[in-house]
């Protein structure tokens, strides 16, 4: 009975955890590594719109809930991978011919 309650306790921890990393309202994930201009992440956009977590956050698309641990290349957008499987003009705005939509030019 103290081991379940032990464990039940460490898994609510460890989901707690990953929620804390997530992009909350007010803040913003920036991107300025990119030659096109920086890019800004505002997660609260993304959950306006209809998005959960989880539907880029797995294992297919971004795995890791951390800056920098996926590299992001405009080939793997326009492929439909990372951020083009919704960026494709069909859920989202295609990010072909959209360059000013996200990168800011600075």
């Amino acid at each position: 009975m103290r081991i379940r309650l032990i464990l039940t306790l460490l898994l609510a921890g460890i989901g707690l955890a990953g929620v804390a990393l997530a992009v909350p309202p007010g803040r913003t994930l920036n991107f300025d590594q990119s030659p096109t201009g920086k890019v800004v992440f505002d997660g609260k956009i993304h959950a306006d719109a209809g998005a959960k977590c989880a539907e880029c956050h797995n294992a297919d698309t971004f795995p890791k809930m951390k800056q920098g641990t996926v590299t992001i290349t405009m080939e793997q957008i326009y492929a439909g991978k990372l951020c083009g499987v919704c960026h494709n003009g069909q859920r989202a705005f295609d990010a072909k011919g959209n360059c000013n939509r996200c990168h800011l030019g600075e």
